[in-house]
């Protein structure tokens, strides 16, 4: 692949996965994606003949090329990136999103976060600013803050910004959706209000997730779901996202596996990695040790 430009590689990896997913790659399809001439694009298809020879066949009936059984990707094709385009029909000229009706379907966000809050928290991480805003919790209402962000998060299910907070001088968590009115303030923040001194979120646990003992008849259907290796997945995670994963998948953080209904499937069993992580309130069932 060292031996062709970036515009090349890009309709080469179209080629594959237009073959990859959808069986089938039409000379037409390159010329109309790519605004090319036919001469170029059958130069195309050339290329990827030699570079994968047992990829494709032509069709002179269909005048398609078909996917063969014999089929290897000539590129990597990341799974869950994958799934993200085609559920959002979001192309990165790699691919034939958009060209295509793929049948993916997400369910609908009930939360966007505004894009200007989004931009200016993006310059102020990257630029290492601080930044004053208004912020609405659930506890005590709207109130200016002083903070100093370092990262964006998805907790699956909704963005929040990880940011030290000059008010109660402690790392803490902010839900986006709930900032308004942004300035990012011109002075450089001090080192200890930096990313490295957020102990929250420099520490990671690894949770050891297994079927749920109690709950589930038939374990080996979980472990094809979460693609367990000898019997337990095992999850590297920041403790300041700890609680949020173990709430999202309904993890039993109980000591003796103690919840029950059919949402707990699983079952976190190693509990005691958990000690001194934040937002363990979160976290199903787990209780800190009494003594």
């Amino acid at each position: 692949m060292d031996e062709f430009s970036f515009a090349q590689k890009q309709r080469l990896a179209y080629i594959d996965f237009k073959l990859y997913f959808t069986g089938m790659v039409t000379r037409s399809e390159i010329v109309s994606h790519f605004e090319l001439g036919l001469a170029a694009a059958t130069r195309d298809l050339k290329f990827y003949k030699e570079s994968a020879p047992e990829n494709m066949a032509y069709d002179n009936v269909e005048r398609k090329y078909l996917i063969t059984t014999k089929f290897k990707p000539l590129f990597k094709h990341d799974a869950r990136r994958t799934l993200i385009k085609l559920a959002n029909n979001i192309s990165d000229g790699f691919d034939s999103i958009g060209d295509t009706l793929f049948p993916i379907e997400s369910p609908s966000q009930l939360n966007v976060p505004d894009i200007d809050v989004i931009a200016k928290l993006s310059q102020a991480i990257i630029n290492n600013k601080s930044i004053s805003l208004i912020y609405t919790s659930l506890s005590s209402g709207s109130g200016a803050r002083e903070l100093v962000p370092h990262s964006i998060v998805d907790n699956g299910l909704r963005w929040h910004l990880r940011a030290y907070d000059r008010k109660s001088k402690s790392f803490r968590d902010f839900v986006l959706t709930r900032i308004t009115q942004i300035t990012i303030l011109p002075q450089t923040p001090s080192p200890e209000e930096g990313q490295s001194e957020d102990h929250q979120w420099m520490r990671v646990v690894q949770l050891q997730i297994v079927p749920h003992p109690n709950n589930v008849k038939h374990p080996t259907a979980i472990k094809l779901d979460f693609g367990m290796k000898k019997d337990m997945l095992e999850v590297n995670v920041r403790a300041a996202m700890a609680g949020y994963l173990l709430r999202r998948w309904n993890v039993d953080c109980s000591e003796k596996a103690t919840l029950s209904g059919s949402e707990y499937q699983l079952y976190l069993q190693n509990n005691k990695t958990l000690y001194g992580a934040e937002n363990l309130a979160l976290a199903p069932g787990y209780q800190k040790d009494k003594d």
